[in-house]
C-alpha cells in the first residue's frame, strides 16, 4: 500500500501581505513626518500651521467621540478658554509662549473637569446638550469678563522667543514650533488609546454596563478622557492665538464647536491620523474658496454632508476600509489556491 502526501498548497502570501498590512501605518506616518518637515518650504506656511491646530483640536473631539463614546458640543469652551488665557498670559504677564500655552491649556482642562462634574452622569444626546449648554455659558461669561476686552478680543498678541533666542516672529520658527506640539500631541493620543487606560475607556465606550460590572470607574474614567480631550483641544487653541496674534469671540461660538465636528467626521471619526486628513480637506476648501463670495461654512457643511451619506467612515476610515478588503480577497484567494 502506497502512502502519497498532497503537496502543501497553503503559500506564504497572507503572511507576507499581513506583514505589508502591518508596516503600512508606519511608513504612513513616516511619510507624514517627512512631508511636514518640508512642507513650508513649497506651501504657505501659515495655511499648514492653522492646519495643525485645527487637527489638534479635532483629535481632541476624535478622542472624547471615536475612542470614548461622547458626543460633545462644547469644545468651543474648550479652545475658547485656552485661547484667552494663553494670550492673557503672553500679553499683560508677559511669559513665555511655552508657559502661556501651559496655562492656557490648564484653563482647558479645569472648564473641562468643571464640564465633567454636570454632564458626565449624562450619555448620548443628553450629554450632548448638556455641552452644548454650558459652552454657550462660558462664551457669555467671556463676553462680560472685562480681561477678554468684549467683542474686541485680546489684539497683538506677542508670540515671544523660546530659549531667549528662537524667535517666533520669524514664520518658520513658528511652524517648527506648532510641528513640535502638533507632533507631541498626537503621540500623546496614541499612546493613550493603546495604553491599558485606553483600552478600559474603549472598552467602557462598547459597553458600559458590562464594564461597571467588571469594577472599573466607569465615570471616573469617562471624567477623565474628558479632561484630556479639553487640555488637547486647549492646546490647539493656545497655538491659534499665538499664531494668528488674537483671541476673539469667535474661538468660543458653537461655529467653533461645529468646525471642529465637522474636521473629526470628514477625517474619519475613531482614526488616529484622520483628525489630519479632515483638516487638510477643510483648510484646502477654506483657502480655495477664499477669494469667492460663496460662504465657506456652507461649503464646509455640504462635504460634512457628502461624508455622511457618502462614506460615514471619512477619508481616512474609508481608505483603511477599502486597504482591509483588498488584504482579505488577497488571503481568500492564496487558500483557494
Amino acid at each position: 500500500m502506497t502512502t502519497t502526501f498532497e503537496p502543501n498548497t497553503i503559500t506564504t502570501t497572507p503572511k507576507r501581505t499581513t506583514t505589508i498590512s502591518r508596516r503600512l501605518p508606519a511608513v504612513g506616518v513616516v511619510a507624514l513626518l517627512i512631508l511636514a518637515l518640508v512642507a513650508p518650504y513649497y506651501f504657505y506656511p501659515f495655511l499648514l500651521m492653522k492646519l495643525m491646530c485645527m487637527a489638534l483640536m479635532a483629535a481632541s473631539f476624535n478622542l472624547l467621540f471615536g475612542y470614548g463614546g461622547m458626543l460633545s458640543f462644547g469644545h468651543a469652551a474648550f479652545i475658547g478658554s485656552a485661547a484667552y488665557i494663553a494670550g492673557y498670559a503672553a500679553k499683560e504677564m508677559h511669559l513665555s509662549p511655552i508657559l502661556a500655552i501651559i496655562l492656557g491649556m490648564a484653563a482647558a482642562t479645569v472648564v473641562g473637569w468643571l464640564f465633567g462634574l454636570v454632564a458626565i452622569r449624562r450619555r448620548g444626546i443628553q450629554f450632548a446638550m448638556i455641552t452644548l449648554a454650558l459652552a454657550q455659558l462660558v462664551y457669555f461669561i467671556f463676553l462680560q469678563a472685562p480681561f477678554t476686552h468684549g467683542e474686541d478680543g485680546l489684539q497683538d498678541i506677542p508670540r515671544g522667543t523660546v530659549l531667549g533666542f528662537l524667535n517666533l516672529g520669524n514664520s518658520l520658527t513658528m511652524y517648527y514650533f506648532i510641528l513640535a506640539f502638533t507632533v507631541a500631541g498626537f503621540l500623546f493620543v496614541y499612546r493613550m488609546v493603546n495604553s491599558p487606560f485606553g483600552q478600559v475607556v474603549i472598552a467602557i465606550r462598547d459597553n458600559e454596563a458590562r464594564a461597571t460590572s467588571l469594577g472599573y470607574n466607569v465615570h471616573g474614567y469617562k471624567l477623565a478622557v474628558l479632561m484630556i480631550a479639553a487640555a488637547i483641544a486647549g492646546l490647539g487653541g493656545a497655538l491659534k492665538a499665538l499664531l494668528f496674534q488674537i483671541a476673539t469671540l469667535n474661538d468660543a461660538t458653537y461655529l467653533a464647536s461645529t468646525e471642529v465636528v465637522i474636521v473629526a467626521v470628514v477625517g474619519g471619526i475613531g482614526t488616529m491620523v484622520g483628525p489630519i486628513a479632515g483638516a487638510a480637506a477643510v483648510v484646502g476648501l477654506d483657502w480655495f474658496f477664499a477669494e469667492s463670495e460663496f460662504p465657506v461654512m456652507v461649503i464646509n457643511g455640504l462635504v460634512f454632508m457628502a461624508c455622511v451619506l457618502l462614506f460615514r467612515q471619512g477619508i481616512v476610515g474609508t481608505i483603511a476600509a477599502a486597504f482591509e478588503k483588498r488584504r482579505a480577497q488577497g488571503t481568500e484567494e492564496s487558500k483557494d489556491a
